[in-house]
């Protein structure tokens, strides 16, 4: 997915004695039918599911599935064909300003002004959302993500592990209750993915959700309450991790490639072919 400049945001889960806690009711987020295309190429292709609060929802696929196309609908950036989006209930596409600052977004890449020190980016973006953070405040944010040392340090000159930090200190910001993570952990080592999946399931105490994109199989059975995986643009398989193992422990095309137990990454080699996608 392409970077972008801009706030990131993010929104939280919820956690009770150690399992997610799900709201059945309505969902924050429902994809309906979508149809994208580019000319004569159909990139999405009647794609449905829902994502109820408080679940993290994993959407899968391998490269040109239709994952950024779709993610890029739900984050208002293209209009679809046809098919909707609803937030909260309302359309996205005719939502107000209000409906669509539920919505939260952190790409893979996101551009901060690199000159700028965080507290200063963090100044910036609190203000765009209206909060007055005082110092002290503020400072505090910044020591919660382990960064209290480092806030008169440019942007770009933190580590890798230190800007995705940041950024999803910054999306706590605006605290929206749906967020979406395209790759949130990617080029990160062991030790700061371990603590980005920390954080993400620390965010559950506010009752949020997040559509999280990865390539990690393991990262999706780690944090991940229930997943679709698509590829060309369909839906292939939709459950919770352990479901689709179980679901598919038998499947043919997932018995070729299984080396021992079956898992979820066999399961979606499975499925998806084992190919290799530009």
């Amino acid at each position: 997915m392409s970077a972008h400049s801009g706030p990131i945001l993010m929104m939280g889960f919820r956690r009770h004695g150690g399992s997610s806690v799900v709201d059945a009711g309505q969902p924050i987020l429902e994809v309906r039918d979508l149809v994208v295309r580019y000319g004569s190429q159909t990139a999405v292709d009647g794609l449905s599911f829902s994502i109820q609060r408080g679940e993290i929802f994993g959407l899968l696929g391998p490269n040109g599935a239709g994952k950024t196309t779709t993610l890029s609908v739900i984050e208002g950036l293209r209009k679809p064909d046809s098919g909707s989006v609803s937030v909260d209930g309302a359309k996205f596409a005719h939502a107000s300003l209000a409906v669509r600052a539920k919505l939260g977004v952190q790409l893979q890449a996101s551009s901060f002004q690199s000159e700028l020190t965080i507290e200063q980016l963090t100044r910036l973006y609190a203000g765009l959302y209206g909060l007055d953070l005082p110092r002290r405040a503020l400072r505090e944010r910044l020591a919660d993500v382990g960064l209290g040392q480092e806030a008169d340090k440019p942007f770009k000159k933190l580590s890798g592990g230190q800007q995705q930090r940041f950024s999803l200190m910054v999306a706590t910001i605006h605290d929206p209750p749906i967020l979406l993570l395209d790759e949130p952990t990617s080029g990160l080592d062991p030790q700061s993915r371990r603590q980005l999946w920390d954080r993400i399931e620390g965010s559950r105490g506010k009752g949020g959700s997040i559509l999280l994109t990865t390539h990690s199989m393991e990262e999706a059975q780690a944090v991940c309450d229930r997943v679709a995986i698509i590829d060309h643009g369909r839906l292939q398989a939709l459950g919770a991790p352990r479901e689709l193992v179980a679901m598919h422990r038998d499947d043919p095309r997932v018995l070729a490639v299984a080396r021992g137990d079956v898992t979820l990454e066999d399961v979606f080699i499975g499925l998806t072919g084992s190919a290799i996608r530009d």
